[in-house]
């Protein structure tokens, strides 16, 4: 293991399952010291932490990412027991399988409220130590439907562009202080989100993918971490598309 990201600090959101977990555990792997944010799932969280210290050192970061002062709290409780915040991945995500008729305004505002608010507070409440780390990388975890749209996501989809033009204003704004910032968008990736597809399913999805498979959270891990080592540096303003080709239909 190269270790390119040893001894970085780094705050992972949503990282108790799927892609996070991915993240969160291939961050300790290459070193970084790594805050294991969650929600409600405190069982899976602890089950990531243990992994993590196999590799490096971390915590768990109980919040919702939507609450402002659970934010806050989060970002002073990594800070006191780590001294500063070198990485910010934006990961946690809502997902409603819903079109415009039948969202409610609630399902609306809680969807925005976790996938465009959050990394806007985070990124508030971390931005000074990002600043001070002096080559602080942020991370936001956007999607494809970013760009294709979906016919039964409105409200995820609308949210998870909102956090692209975040991301682009961003790394115009705080390119100067020595911060990059970019995102990923993932394609059709093996988590829970597809967890109720029948073998069938699975395999007719993979089949309009161009390299004939379906992703694993691994491969968003991998390219987290080339974008949060010092290899990444010179990509800010970016939206990478970790997809297999899918984006290309």
């Amino acid at each position: 293991m190269s270790h390119r990201l040893e001894g970085k600090k780094a705050i992972v959101t949503g990282a108790s399952r799927g892609i996070g977990r991915g993240i969160a555990e291939k961050f300790a792997e290459e070193g970084a010291i790594v805050g294991v944010n969650y929600h409600k799932s405190e069982e899976k969280a602890e089950e990531v932490l243990k992994k993590v210290k196999r590799e490096s050192e971390g915590m768990l970061l109980e919040g919702d990412v939507s609450k402002e002062n659970e934010v806050e709290e989060m970002i002073e409780d990594f800070v006191s027991e780590f001294r500063g915040i070198d990485i910010l991945v934006n990961n946690a995500g809502v997902y409603i399988r819903k079109d415009l008729e039948e969202t409610e305004i609630e399902e609306y505002d809680k969807t925005m409220a976790v996938n465009t608010r959050g990394p806007f507070m985070l990124r508030k409440y971390c931005l000074q130590h990002l600043k001070d780390s002096r080559a602080g990388k942020i991370i936001n975890i956007t999607s494809q439907l970013a760009f294709r749209g979906s016919t039964h996501g409105t409200a995820y989809v609308t949210s998870k562009t909102a956090l692209i033009g975040l991301t682009r204003a961003l790394a115009l704004e705080l390119g100067p202080e020595g911060i990059t910032v970019n995102a990923l968008a993932p394609g059709t990736i093996d988590t829970d989100i597809i967890a109720g597809y029948s073998e069938e399913k699975r395999k007719k999805r993979a089949e309009k993918i161009p390299v004939k498979r379906i992703g694993q959270p691994e491969d968003i891990a991998n390219a987290a971490v080339f974008l949060a080592s010092e290899e990444g540096s010179y990509v800010t303003g970016d939206i990478m598309g970790v997809n297999g080709g899918s984006a290309l239909h």
